[in-house]
């Protein structure tokens, strides 16, 4: 039999059959493409934007309303680039559709006939369950193709990853999303993702999104929605990342009350100098504290049900909060323990007490691993607590 292996540089051995298998690409050969936009400098066609600002400043409003109705009627953007015009596909977790996302986009003069909400999968009789990022992603692209949609939103993103996704992890962050970006890739659509801001300090913006740093990584945009540290009352639209286009100047805009429909509208005051990195100077110190910034990492990584308190530990260390700072929120963030097995087999796990987590992360069906081998799929019954889910006839210990 003839060998495949030759001297290498430095007389190593190389297989010449291994290397067949490979595919590597000479750039010659690549045709060079343009980029193509949806707002020219700040929302890039078949790549993945991430939206960036604290709850209560308008980013859905801004998104799901202005954008929105941008996108479905093709009017030019408030800079005086073009829109091209297409439909909207929407995951929303936040807003009800009838007495929020409806009213939004009517207020803004949106064609609706070209909104379509992802709203739920039903998997049996009368049962249901969430859309996920990591389940239904054939779905999205399913309903990205049939309407013809330029744009899905997804609000907030951490609400569609996945039980089984650590959002502070960059290794799952990473897994969770490549199928999203691919997907955008394929089908030529931007992809917005929206996202509260952490709480942790810093005027780098590309840090300060909520979860970990692979999110913002994996974009090639990113923007931020933050209050005007010179008038409270106005709202900037600033980029924070955009590795395909030169800089464009931040915008200015006011949110108005739209009697008629009952929600707030956008109303565009031009062009500003502030940058992304001068807004997050001015956000308010109490909003920015290591230990909140700690107890949302606990309300996060906990929200499906019990956690090992190393993979606990461990994410909170690739976010960059301390230890103590984690044991301090703990009771904030109604956080128990229960132990597992003896002695070296042994193994700890952190939960939140029902009253503690958020609205659905016990009461609904979960995919999430139960630790003792099984899966948590039936829904449990209001107010049981999470461990008394994973650990049927015990007690959990508050720490």
């Amino acid at each position: 039999m003839t060998s495949s292996l030759h001297a290498g540089p430095n007389d190593q051995a190389v297989d010449l059959e291994e290397i067949a298998r490979s595919r590597f690409i000479r750039l010659s050969e690549v045709e060079p493409e343009r980029v193509a936009w949806l707002w020219e400098g700040r929302i890039p066609l078949g790549k993945v934007t991430i939206v960036d600002g604290d709850p209560g400043l308008g980013k859905s409003t801004l998104v799901e309303g202005e954008m929105a109705a941008h996108v479905t009627t093709g009017t030019p953007w408030p800079d005086g680039t073009p829109c091209p015009a297409g439909s909207v596909v929407m995951l929303t977790a936040e807003d009800g559709l009838g007495d929020t996302i409806r009213p939004r986009l009517d207020a803004h003069g949106a064609d609706t006939n070209r909104v379509l909400c992802f709203e739920a999968v039903e998997y049996g009789p009368d049962e249901e369950r969430p859309p996920s990022l990591a389940l239904d992603i054939g779905r999205i692209e399913a309903a990205v193709v049939r309407e013809g949609a330029l744009l899905v939103v997804i609000d907030v993103l951490m609400a569609f990853l996945g039980s089984r996704t650590d959002s502070y992890r960059d290794q799952d962050v990473r897994a969770a999303l490549t199928p999203l970006v691919k997907m955008a890739e394929r089908t030529g659509c931007a992809v917005i993702c929206l996202r509260h801001l952490s709480k942790t300090g810093g005027a780098n913006a590309l840090y300060r999104g909520g979860g970990s740093i692979g999110i913002i990584g994996a974009a090639r945009a990113g923007l931020l929605v933050a209050r005007d540290p010179e008038d409270e009352d106005r709202r900037i639209l600033a980029v924070t990342k955009n590795n395909l286009a030169a800089p464009v100047p931040a915008l200015a805009f006011h949110l108005l009350p739209d009697e008629e429909h009952g929600c707030a509208r956008v109303s565009w005051d031009g062009q500003t100098t502030h940058t992304a990195a001068q807004l997050l100077e001015h956000v308010d110190p109490e909003e920015r504290s290591a230990g909140d910034e700690a107890v949302d990492f606990l309300l996060e990584i906990l929200r499906d049900g019990p956690v090992p308190a190393k993979k606990v530990k461990a994410s909170a260390r690739e976010a960059g909060i301390a230890e103590r700072t984690l044991d301090r929120a703990k009771k904030r963030a109604g956080v128990a323990a229960k132990r597992e097995g003896f002695g070296s087999e042994g193994t700890w796990y952190w939960a939140l007490s029902a009253s503690e987590s958020p609205k659905g992360a016990i009461d609904r069906r979960s995919q999430n691993p139960a630790p003792y081998g099984g899966l948590c799929e039936e829904p449990a019954p209001n107010g049981v607590d999470a461990f008394r889910l994973a650990f049927p006839g015990t007690e959990e210990v508050a720490l």
